[in-house]
């Protein structure tokens, strides 16, 4: 009897055990709801797109994926995607927020990752960045590069969040080169901002006129333009979000790295190991989520000098010594 007690507690621990395991691998149904601008806008979007994309080659789980091409299918996307059971979720930009909580909602049980905004759901996590550090970089190394001491800057949708982006770098500028000046232009009020190359373009070629000799783009696909007008004029670039050095080697200074990449994959990996956690995420330079790119395309743009004095500034800034200040928490650049 005691013996037959033993082994079926043995069995039933050995089918626990397996039982966990299980759980621990077990398939997961990830899908990305991208924002409006095209998933191959070879910045914000694309950069989540690869990150999906390494977590598919590794796992060879597949991602499920939408490309609206208006906020209006927000909404709908989520919706569509969470009545299959896919999960989890993410959702590509701030744009999305208001959709997602509303879906979040009616599915308590569907993981959500949004990035670029915050839901304070149990079943939402929020991933949101601190683009005004590596804007500062950035902005250090154009101020260092430039020779006129004008430099540009053209946004894609005039909201606080690319206010950040155009904060940070001014910051950045001024601690290389107090007497630099920042000619500053947004592409617009509506999320047509963000592809639009052609208005990115004629925004760049009317800096270049006033002076601008380095200009900064963070207008996701419009960003496209402004970069090929710089080239077209002799001019530097700076891309934003995924490297595009490679888009114009020679002519790119550098790109300030904003790793939702790792967003999206960190959220499946998390998700996949059942250890998907609800919350928000702030990285920044601290949490390697911001940065600056430097590689065979732009080596050459970028003296040991200039190297160090920003690898100096990123390290002052880890430590606290060099507080960057947020446009969004006053809608100011001044602290």
């Amino acid at each position: 009897m005691n013996r037959w007690v033993g082994s079926l507690i043995s069995v039933l621990a050995a089918a626990g055990l397996a039982a966990v395991a299980q759980a621990q691998t077990a398939p997961i149904k990830p899908a990305v709801v991208f924002s409006t601008g095209g998933k191959f806008d070879k910045s914000f979007n694309e950069g989540v797109w690869q990150g999906a994309e390494r977590f598919k080659k590794e796992t060879n789980i597949a991602v499920a994926e939408f490309e609206p091409s208006n906020e209006t299918q927000f909404e709908q996307a989520l919706r569509r995607f969470a009545q299959r059971g896919q999960d989890p979720i993410i959702a590509v930009g701030f744009a999305q927020a208001v959709a997602l909580e509303k879906v979040a909602k009616e599915f308590p049980n569907i993981h959500f990752t949004l990035i670029d905004s915050v839901v304070n759901l149990p079943n939402v996590q929020s991933v949101v960045f601190k683009e005004q550090e590596g804007s500062f970089l950035v902005g250090m190394l154009a101020a260092m590069a430039s020779k006129t001491g004008k430099i540009g800057f053209v946004g894609g949708m005039d909201i606080p969040l690319v206010r950040r982006f155009q904060c940070g770098f001014e910051q950045g500028i001024k601690y290389a080169n107090p007497n630099a000046e920042l000619i500053t232009n947004m592409t617009g009020t509506t999320p047509a901002a963000w592809n639009d190359p052609g208005r990115g373009a004629e925004l760049a070629k009317g800096q270049f006129d006033r002076g601008v000799d380095v200009v900064y783009a963070a207008a996701g696909s419009t960003g496209l333009g402004i970069l090929q007008a710089a080239k077209d004029r002799g001019k530097l670039g700076i891309g934003v979000d995924s490297n595009q050095n490679h888009l114009h080697p020679g002519n790119m200074l550098t790109s300030m790295l904003k790793r939702v990449d790792l967003a999206a994959y960190d959220s499946f990996k998390a998700a996949q190991a059942n250890q998907w956690k609800g919350g928000v995420q702030v990285l920044g330079l601290k949490e390697a989520g911001v940065d600056w790119a430097l590689d065979k395309d732009n080596e050459k743009l970028i003296t040991p000098e200039m190297k160090a004095k920003v690898d100096a500034a990123k390290a002052a800034i880890i430590s606290g010594q060099i507080v960057v200040h947020d446009y969004m928490s006053n809608n100011s650049c001044k602290s």
